[in-house]
């Protein structure tokens, strides 16, 4: 039995105009070369160098000036390795100096998909069938570098969407690293992301129970300056170092739109990008809610689970996630406890759909598989598209399947409130399928979705088009429980 889809008409499109200001290190001595070039300039040509690059750039982004002079400081250490007094460079010789240590980067360039949608926390000054909700999005640029970025809009009583204004200017948060850590659960982690026990033991050895970051990476650093340390040591640090580094909070500016706020990839772990993010709203059991989402850490070599919260999307909190079911790819957090337990759905396979409890929201153990691929248009592997909507008649679970041809799925599942490892019914057919004019893109082939809600009784599902581009459909949620629990 197929479930009608209705398609709107609109669309998400990547935007090569929107850039952020980002750090760029073209290697020491290409550095300490360019430095050299600068430092024979005299203050009138450094001047005019200056106002020439501030008339050209100063427009497309907030606050260049300070942009440049954070670039600058991190280079500060080459400069004063050239027997140059940094105190004593002029304020115009530091910024112009920045601006040769900064590039810009279209984070959207490549592809705009991915989608989840939330609640907005405001959901004041609307009329009757109305909703303020965030859209999120998986934006990828050049390099394939993936980070999170988010659209504002209404939703009206026939389910249209009006997109709100973007932004002009991009804006990157200020962040804070974490500075104290509890050394048990750091040599779980380093456990389960198999870092050599034998490199990172001598370490740790040196540590107390709860150690601060700069006593680790001081031990690190006078550990890598050992020239004979060999390339599985070399690479037991470095892990240690960006597992480290993992743990921070973001804060953007309050004069920033939230279309002007770039979760760009921060930590080593994610230098290769942050990648489909599946938000939720999550009421707690004091009635209490916020914003949280899994998603992907990625470094190009390995992947690592994270979970970031708010309740503003102003200041978020980013943090890892451990445990033998924070594996992989595809974890999405129930909206409530469960009996008295976080509930996670995940993949940790690459195949089945698993399910797991845990008393702590960065803890997940014991995974139980809850879905297997059963129907050919899902035999390579089946997981969620997002975390579970609650319905009076069970939990509601936008999945993905993966077909002949790698070709990409969504169906639907539905699982008793109580106890979802029971299966209440599972749709035989996909929900939607990729139109031939949504087979095109980055990725072909693909429908795919990170998360939806319900709005006027209908399931508001936003998807992404062959990992390029973005849209959403429509489905009558009682067409849609119907035909799941005829299915059984």
């Amino acid at each position: 039995m197929r479930v009608p889809v209705i398609r709107k008409n609109i669309k998400f499109m990547p935007d090569c105009s929107r850039v952020v200001a980002r750090y760029f290190m073209n290697g020491d001595l290409r550095t300490q070369k360019m430095v050299s070039n600068i430092m024979v300039l005299t203050e009138k040509q450094v001047q005019e160098t200056l106002e020439h690059t501030l008339r050209e750039f100063a427009r497309r982004h907030r606050n260049i000036s300070q942009t440049f002079f954070r670039h600058c400081e991190k280079i500060r250490g080459l400069i004063e390795a050239m027997q140059i007094n940094y105190d004593q460079l002029s304020d115009e010789r530091k910024m112009l100096i920045g601006s040769y240590c900064t590039m810009e980067y279209a984070i959207e360039s490549a592809a705009f998909f991915n989608p989840s949608i939330v609640e907005d926390f405001d959901q004041s000054d609307l009329h009757n069938g109305e909703k303020r909700i965030i859209i999120s999005f998986r934006a990828t640029g050049e390099g394939h570098i993936s980070s999170i970025v988010f659209r504002r809009g209404i939703l009206d009583k026939n389910n249209d969407l009006q997109v709100m204004k973007i932004g002009r200017n991009i804006d990157k948060a200020e962040i804070g690293y974490k500075t104290l850590y509890n050394k048990e659960r750091f040599l779980i982690k380093l456990a389960e992301m198999h870092t050599s026990d034998k490199c990172s033991a001598h370490i740790m050895r040196e540590l107390p129970d709860q150690f601060e970051y700069a006593a680790l990476k001081n031990l690190i650093n006078k550990a890598l300056n050992n020239p004979i340390l060999s390339h599985e040591n070399r690479t037991a640090m470095e892990e240690m170092l960006w597992l480290a580094d993992s743990f921070y909070d973001l804060q953007f500016k309050h004069d920033s739109d939230i279309t002007e706020r770039v979760i760009f990839p921060i930590s080593e772990s994610e230098s290769r990008g942050i990648e489909d993010a599946r938000f939720v709203r999550f009421l707690d059991d004091d009635g209490a809610d916020r914003i949280i989402a899994t998603y992907t850490a990625y470094n190009g070599h390995a992947i690592l689970p994270k979970l970031i919260s708010t309740t503003d999307f102003y200041n978020f909190r980013v943090v890892p996630l451990y445990g033998a079911g924070a594996q992989n790819k595809n974890l999405a957090l129930f909206p409530r406890k469960i009996k008295g337990k976080y509930a996670m759905l995940s993949r940790i396979d690459g195949v089945n759909n698993y399910l797991m409890y845990s008393d702590r929201r960065t803890q997940w153990d014991n995974p139980v598989i809850l879905q297997e691929p059963r129907f050919s248009w899902e035999f390579t592997q089946i997981g969620n598209c997002g975390s579970p909507l609650w319905t009076e008649e069970g939990w509601l679970v936008i999945t993905h399947g993966v077909g002949a041809m790698r070709r990409y799925c969504l169906g639907a599942s539905l699982f008793d409130l109580d106890d979802p490892s029971k299966e209440i019914g599972r749709l035989k057919e996909p929900l939607l399928s990729p139109l031939e004019v949504e087979r095109e893109g980055y990725v072909p082939n693909v429908v795919y979705s990170c998360g939806s809600i319900i709005h006027n009784n209908s399931l508001i599902l936003p998807y992404a088009v062959s990992d390029y581009s973005s849209t959403y459909g429509v489905v009558n949620m009682e067409e849609l429980i119907d035909a799941l629990k005829k299915s059984k």
